[in-house]
Parts: C-alpha cells; structure tokens; sequence
C-alpha cells in the first residue's frame, strides 16, 4: 500500500499538543500566519505519496554502488531530488537571506514526519544538510556563509557530518584525524572517517562536509576539538565549482537497513590533506557541532515516528484485509478479517497511540527551539531553551524505540507475511534499527537526561513542565467524560511516579552517581510514557472543545495510552529507585 499522511492528526498533534498555535497567538513567531501550516502540510503529504513512497521499496532493493570512489544511488533518486528542491522543500525552514522560507521549525519537524513515513533513506539526506545549515548560519564566518549557505539552504548542495573514526564512536574526543596551519589561513585535513551518511552521492554536483579534527597544538579530549567546512569540490571566486578537493569515498557499508542511503567510510589527505575552513574557534568544535547534532538529534526522533505511523498504516490496511478464524459470537460461514479479533485491535491501538505520543513530544521540541529564538522577551527565549534541551533526548530516544516498536508489531500483525520481504513490513522493521544507535544511542540521551538535563537550573525546567502536565491530567478529571475512563487517574499516578523519581535522582546524582546512571534508561522510559500521556489526554480535550470532527477518537486513543502505556510509570519508578544495585553489583555476573 502506499503513505498517506495522516494531516489532521498531525495539525491536532502540533497546534494543540505541542503549543503552536498557543505559541503564535502569543506572538512569539512574529508575524508568522499559523493558517498556511495545513496547506503547507498538504502539499507535503501529496509529494511524498506521489514521488517519495514509490521510490522506498526500490531504494531498499536496489540500495546504491561504490565504483572509483562515485556513489551510484538507486533509481529514480537523483530525479526525485531534483523535484524536492525545486519544489522548494529543502528551504521550508531556512533563513530568509539565503533562500529559505523562514517558516518555523515546527512546520518543517511535521514535513520530516512525512518525508520518514513515505522514504526514510531519502528524508535523512535533506536532514543531515538541515543540520549543516544550523551549524554554518550559527558560526560560520560571513565570508563561508555567503558561499555556502544559499547553496545548502536551496538544497543545491547537500551536507555531512563526521565525527566518527574506527576507534572514536560514542568517545569523540578519541578522534585522532589532524588538521594543520595553512599560510593562506585555510587547514589541511587528513585522517579517516567512518559511517559518513550520503558522505558521497550522484544527487548533487557538490558536498559540504563538515568534519571534527585535532590542531597539533590542541588540548586532550574534547577541548582539543576544531570543526571544518571541507567541501567536496573547491569554489572559485565567481561561485562556480573548481578543483576536486582532496576527500573522497573509500569504502561503503552493507547494511541491516537503509539500503539506498549510502553509508561511507572517508579519507581525506592521500594527496596531501583536504582543504578546510574553520568553523567557529579553533578548538571550540565540540560546541559548534553540538549545533548540528541537537537539530540532528530532533530530526531522527522524527524518523523514528515515520517509520511508526508507515508501519502502523500497513498493518492496518492488511489487518482490514486478512482473513483468519471468526468473531466471538460468529455464526456465518467464511473467516473474518484479522482486525476484529482483540489482541490484534490491541497491537493496532498501541502502535497508533505510541506514535502519536512520540509525535508530540517531537512537535513540543521543535517549538520550543523556535521560541527559544524567536520570541522578544529574553526570559521567554531563555526557557524555551531550556525547555527545547530538556526534551530533545526524550524526542530521540523515546521516539526511536518506538520506531522500532511498532515496526515490531508491524510485522506481528502481518505474521508470517511479515517476515517475507515482499509485504514490506520487513524493511521498515530493518530501517527503524539504527534510528536507536546513530546521532548518540539512546542510552547516551537517558545519560544527558539524568546527568545534565534533570538537574540543570536547579530542576526548574522539569518541575514547570510538571506543573502544565498537572493541568492537562485536572483538566481531564473535571470533565466528567466517561469516556476517558481511568485517565486522569492513571495519569495522576503516572505523574506523581514521575515527581518522586526525580528527586531521587537529583540526590542519588550528589551521593551515588552509579546508583542514578543505572536508571537512566528506564527514568526516560518514565518520563515519556508521563509526558505522552498528558499529552494525548490534552489533544482530546482540544478536539472536544474545538469541534474536530470525531473528537472522541482522540478521547479513546488518549485512554489507552493511559490504561496500557502510562500505567507502567509506578512500576518503572521501582525500576529505578528500588534496583539499582542489581545493575551496580552486577561485575561478578558479568565477569564470566
């Protein structure tokens, strides 16, 4: 079956759930007209059914080829390239002075959904270069700005970033690619870089790398870290390309998934080091590609979400079409459709709703990083920020786990079909996995979360999300609607499972730091089952009050979030506060 994307549950999901609409009425976007969001999305939804989706399966099957250093993509894709940009979609948020749109973040964190749903391979391209913009836009020098990045926001050129080398993954500061003085104020680079995604392809007639590299003369570690623009072909004077610069493709992955996203190993320096030009100060890259990798972060969350609601979507289509045993209560001759039977409803009604809560978290983030540049009032920004750092590792991580959650239970539902390759359930199950592992693994973000995110500001940043989430779950307990059931109870005790943990790991960070690391994991567990409650049951109250058609839909979607998701919280606070020794003394277990 083909994607359609799902435009009013994302337009109910990003105004009300995630504040948008809250966020412009409080002119914190400027002039910006909420009003053009659903046509945006409209347009979005019809490009990605109409050019991307059909190019998916293809690009899985065929997957790409590495001949003299040139990347052959599968094909369709360059073409289909070429139609994004010049429908402009690679510029829907980028800055207006270089040929962006300079429409939200927001709005294009919903188009990512869409273009992960309909072609997941070919979305992390556009996504990695949205992440390059951010970069060079925030500390680039005005002369690097006005070469490249018209050329990335168009979507003209595409870009990379590397960090990763054979013996530095996760431990960047391990790096050990060198870059040195040039008279001419430019550096030479040389080294090896690995799992460089479209680090070389035939979409575009140049790439600009962004690379992390050691000066002789740097610190240790991550102080010692210097990020540089290395573009694949040099740039004369009058804009046009010149030179091959001295990088280039030395190998490819063959891969679990993301077949037609090419996955490269770099080498720079064969003729004498690859000319680059420092971004930001010379050993201040670590900050500069933190730029990169937050907008990167969000973005992947978002891949974890399309590949949700593309494997949802199909098991709903086959779930309406497969016919196997009977209803209760059957009495005619033939087979019903798998779908009537209430442990497949429960698998569909749990993969919708996890999707659901992801997207939202996701739409959240997003707008907090716009208001957290966009706003006038200084304090408004300064906690959007803070807002926006807090959930970025819950976007990434929960939302990814889902991804590959509901993959899961894609291929469930499909049941022995499912594991045949030719329904597809299979490749999206495939591509989801990395989506866990790669911008920083999702055990990295539950670290942040409890090391840096939880106790930054003294807590303040949780404790007011808290107190809004205590609102929504209010608000749902007076409105006397049957039909949500159990939900402000369950949320309430998901809510107050949420509060007591993390004061205990604010002081178990102080006394037994390893007693609070052993729970991160599960603590964002926890934190995003709360917050995606809430946040679900807040959709439902806004579709109730604002006449969305079939509101209670969003009620029942909401409930069972509530019921089978949120109601874990208690039990994984006890997970975190209660075992930490069974992960601290676990060495005498492990040892053998």
């Amino acid at each position: 079956m083909t994607y359609r994307a799902p435009i009013n549950d994302i337009l109910l999901s990003l105004n009300h759930g995630a504040g948008l609409a809250a966020a412009v009425q409080a002119g914190h976007y400027g002039d910006f007209d909420g009003d053009i969001t659903a046509a945006v999305l409209e347009e979005a939804g019809k490009f990605a059914s109409d050019v991307l989706a059909p190019l998916n399966r293809v690009g899985d099957e065929h997957g790409i080829k590495l001949d003299n250093g040139k990347v052959t993509t599968a094909p369709g894709w360059p073409d289909a390239y070429q139609r994004w940009t010049a429908a402009g979609w690679n510029a829907v948020s980028g800055p207006e002075a270089f040929g962006g749109q300079g429409l939200p973040l927001a709005v294009n964190a919903a188009c990512t959904e869409i273009w992960s749903a309909s072609n997941v391979a070919f979305g992390l391209c556009p996504l990695l270069t949205l992440s390059a913009i951010e970069a060079l836009d925030a500390h680039g020098s005005a002369e690097l700005k006005k070469i490249y990045l018209e050329k990335l926001v168009t979507g003209a050129w595409t870009g990379t970033m590397q960090l990763t080398e054979p013996n530095a993954g996760s431990d960047v500061g391990a790096l050990r690619t060198r870059a040195e003085r040039a008279p001419d104020g430019t550096y030479r680079i040389k080294g090896t870089k690995i799992f460089i995604t479209y680090g070389e392809h035939d979409m575009t007639d140049n790439i600009v790398h962004f690379v992390l590299a050691r000066l002789p003369d740097a610190p240790s570690g991550t102080k010692g870290i210097s990020l540089f623009l290395v573009p694949k072909f040099l740039v004369n004077a009058d804009g046009s390309l010149g030179e091959r610069n001295d990088i280039h493709a030395s190998g490819v992955e063959h891969k679990l998934g993301m077949h037609a996203s090419p996955t490269c190993t770099m080498t720079m320096g064969d003729k004498g080091g690859a000319i680059g030009y420092l971004i930001g100060e010379e050993n201040q890259g670590m900050r500069c590609m933190f730029t990169m990798m937050n907008q990167a972060r969000l973005g992947v969350g978002l891949e974890g979400v399309g590949i949700a609601d593309r494997a949802y979507q199909q098991a709903l289509a086959y779930a309406q079409e497969r016919r196997q045993g009977k209803a209760i209560g059957h009495k005619s001759d033939g087979m019903d459709p798998i779908i009537v039977h209430p442990d497949v409803k429960r698998m569909l009604m749990q993969m919708r709703s996890m999707t659901a809560a992801a997207r939202t978290i996701c739409y959240a983030t997003a707008v907090a990083l716009d208001v957290s540049v966009r706003a006038k009032d200084a304090k408004v920004r300064a906690e959007a920020a803070a807002r926006g750092a807090l959930l970025t590792p819950i976007a990434k991580a929960f939302s990814t786990d889902i991804g590959n959650e509901v993959a899961y239970l894609g291929v469930q539902i499909h049941g022995g079909m499912g594991f045949i390759e030719e329904t597809g359930a299979a490749q999206h199950y495939r591509d989801a996995r990395i989506t866990s592992i790669y911008e920083g693994t999702n055990g990295i973000q539950s670290i942040d979360l409890v090391t840096r995110k939880l106790g930054a500001n003294g807590g303040a940043s949780v404790w007011a999300l808290l107190d809004e989430l205590a609102a929504v779950i209010k608000q749902v307990e007076t409105s006397n609607d049957p039909a949500f059931g159990t939900t402000g109870a369950k949320l309430r005790d998901a809510h107050a499972a949420l509060e007591r943990t993390s004061k205990w790991l604010l002081e178990r960070l102080a006394s037994a730091p390893n007693e609070a690391l052993a729970g991160a994991t599960p603590y964002l567990r926890l934190f995003a089952a709360t917050l995606g409650g809430c946040m679900l049951a807040g959709e439902a109250l806004a579709a109730k009050a604002n006449g969305e058609a079939e509101p209670q839909r969003y009620v029942a979607l909401a409930r069972f979030f509530a019921e089978n998701i949120a109601v874990q919280a208690p039990s994984l606070e006890k997970t975190v506060t209660e075992s930490a020794e069974a992960v601290t003394g676990a060495d005498a277990v492990l040892a053998g």
